[in-house]
């Protein structure tokens, strides 16, 4: 897959993500790091130095984080790179994993989104490694890796509520 920068529009949830990157950076400039209990650890993987860091390789290990979701093996799942954002301080990789449930009665389902982001710091040592965020489409919680431990639920609650808008949007498209 090609990197390239793009113009476009964040979507609000990239939007969101970036905003809170940005901030936890100039946080760290005038505080101490947080604390990090090891009762507080959740599942993670250990992420690429930045100077290893490619479109593909940021693919691959955010599967990798996605295998570590405890989900049922019902919802699957694709991934896709969006595009590329450049910051001042920052390199920002954009992806979205898209869910959903289909079966053999019903292939086609409604699905839900979470998108992630990658920063790459154009300012630390490039042996420090990716800093990475992750929301779930329609909220405004950001999670961080090894610190946030996912929820089916999630996605569960994203596509009923899309089925529920369907439904009251087009009630006799969806009449059984």
């Amino acid at each position: 897959m090609e990197e390239h920068t793009s113009n476009l529009n964040y979507t609000t949830e990239s939007a969101l993500l970036v905003k809170t990157v940005l901030e936890r950076y100039r946080r760290t400039l005038t505080t101490e790091p947080e604390d990090s209990s090891p009762h507080t650890e959740m599942s993670n993987i250990n992420w690429v130095a930045s100077k290893y860091f490619t479109v593909d390789v940021g693919k691959k290990q955010i599967g990798q984080y996605i295998q570590t979701w405890d989900v049922q093996p019902r919802w699957l799942y694709s991934l896709d790179f969006l595009y590329t954002a450049e910051e001042d301080y920052h390199t920002f990789y954009h992806y979205r994993a898209r869910f959903s449930t289909p079966s053999a009665q019903k292939p086609i389902q409604g699905t839900a989104s979470v998108y992630f982001v990658v920063g790459v710091s154009k300012v630390k040592p490039e042996t420090v490694p990716v800093e990475v965020h992750f929301v779930v489409e329609s909220n405004r919680l950001v999670h961080t890796p090894g610190k946030t431990r996912f929820r089916e639920k999630w996605l569960a609650d994203v596509t009923e509520s899309k089925t529920l808008f369907l439904n009251n949007l087009f009630p006799f498209y969806f009449m059984k």
